[in-house]
């Protein structure tokens, strides 16, 4: 049905457009002066009808559910909820969720089941009425478009406005995205540090998050030191970008300066395919190649590799990000002048002398980027660290020891069904707020250093 109404809208929108096209002709053929073009009228319609019937549709899919879920749970027999927790009582909306959507496990409880049908009811009601209103709202708004359409009418203002406050509200929406991104954390890392001291999950050097089952469990008590989650998380991008840097960076400069265009034409669109190829592609490729590839000539040499290694992570994760390297550097380098390259070569330099001596210094803040950008994918990647590298997290920086990064293990606390009550769960959300200040202190140390070696050419 969502997926009806968003037909509706744009079919609408179509029809708005054209009807506002062809008033405005009729009214210019028939020798009214028109103040804008007849495009404008169109477009104006367009955006009439798809601006704030679209706003309509995305609300009323970030609304329903909640309202739908608090309705259903209303709905369940007095006391359902009497002495439960918040897990517990999340895991009783869950399986709810699941027989209505036809996934039974078990003899679930009668009233279990009624939920279930209101559940299907409320979601089949709400989808009837997206439809019925998202049509009569476009019906509206096309009659109202319709109506605008005079020789005196600014349609150009019109349409312009419009473009203009929805960026503005692009531009308000991502703010309030962001703040609300670091609220969460904020509030949720507050949370876990009132059941876990800072000082262990700083400096502990043990890292088992987990909950006892059991009241009389001692033994699942879970530690909860990071260090070894960033540790590993350092020795994986330490060896990605030992691999991604020099050669994203000499690629750069022989493309720029010393290949030809037959071999920059042909090498140029290769690294845009690489940078293209999902990540889990790359981890395959680490997984069954460069890992027993690894193990074989370290068994071979006497070297004892484990089977999941830093140093296959590592090293797959720096031929995805020469790419990024690579290109922004090329970037860089070609929006030098070429005055100074001109100069540079008149004065006698070589052409070697001029790439390091003039054209690489001139573009330190192009290239700075392109290597902060390949850090943040080094220290946010996932699917290749949890595929070649390992989820137990070890202190070490042998990169032929398996280990663990802080995406994997944010990952790995998230999964399934979790109750936000517990400290193994809000611990993703404190490895999470650290490596949210580890970039935003990466991108304050990258700002410094543009601002530092930038220059500014006449």
């Amino acid at each position: 049905m969502i997926l009806l109404a968003f037909i509706i809208l744009f079919v609408a929108a179509a029809i708005g457009y054209v009807i506002n096209i062809r008033a405005a002709q009729a009214m210019r053929d028939g020798g009214a002066p028109l103040h804008s073009l007849v495009g404008f009228h169109g477009m104006f319609s367009a955006l009439v009808v798809l601006v704030p019937v679209f706003v309509l549709i995305l609300a009323w899919i970030a609304l329903a559910d909640p309202l739908i879920q608090r309705l259903v749970a209303a709905s369940l027999p007095e006391g359902t909820f009497d002495g439960l927790g918040t897990g517990a009582i999340q895991l009783i909306m869950a399986e709810i969720n699941s027989l209505a959507g036809g996934r039974v496990f078990g003899t679930p409880e009668p009233w279990k089941i009624e939920a279930a049908e209101r559940l299907v009811g409320y979601e089949r009601t709400a989808d009837v009425a997206l439809v019925v209103v998202v049509t009569i709202a476009v019906i509206a708004l096309i009659a109202f478009a319709r109506r605008t359409v005079t020789p005196e009418f600014r349609a150009r203002q019109g349409s312009e406005g419009i473009v203009l406050r929805l960026m503005g509200f692009c531009a308000v929406f991502a703010v309030f995205v962001t703040v609300a991104i670091v609220f969460a954390l904020v509030y949720e890392t507050s949370k876990f540090f009132s059941m876990v001291p800072v000082t262990e999950f700083l400096f502990g050097l043990n890292w088992e998050p987990q909950i006892p089952i059991r009241a009389d469990q001692i033994a699942a008590e879970g530690a909860f030191g990071a260090v070894p989650v960033f540790l590993g998380t350092l020795v994986i991008a330490t060896v990605a970008l030992t691999v991604a840097i020099p050669v994203g960076l000499m690629t750069a400069i022989y493309l720029n300066e010393f290949a030809s265009r037959r071999v920059r034409s042909v090498v140029k669109p290769f690294l845009e395919i690489l940078a293209g190829v999902p990540t889990v592609v790359y981890g395959f490729f680490a997984i069954l190649v460069v890992a027993p590839w690894l193990r074989a000539t370290g068994a071979s040499l006497g070297i004892d590799v484990a089977s999941n290694t830093a140093l296959a992570a590592g090293s797959v994760m720096g031929i995805m990000l020469i790419p990024f390297i690579s290109s922004f550097a090329d970037d860089a380098l070609s929006a030098v002048p070429q005055s100074l390259r001109d100069g540079a070569l008149a004065l006698g330099a070589t052409r070697s002398e001029t790439m390091l001596n003039v054209l690489f210094p001139a573009a330190i803040p192009g290239i700075v980027g392109g290597v902060l950008l390949a850090v943040s994918r080094a220290i946010g990647e996932t699917m290749i660290v949890v595929m070649a590298a390992g989820l137990i997290a070890r202190m070490t920086i042998n990169p032929l020891d398996s280990v663990t990064a802080v995406t994997v293990q944010i990952v790995t606390l998230l999964i399934g069904d979790t109750a936000f009550d517990n400290p193994k769960t809000l611990s993703a959300f404190a490895l999470g707020m650290m490596l949210f200040i580890i970039t935003l202190g990466i991108n304050v140390l990258a700002l410094r250093i543009v601002r530092k070696y930038r220059e500014i050419y006449d």
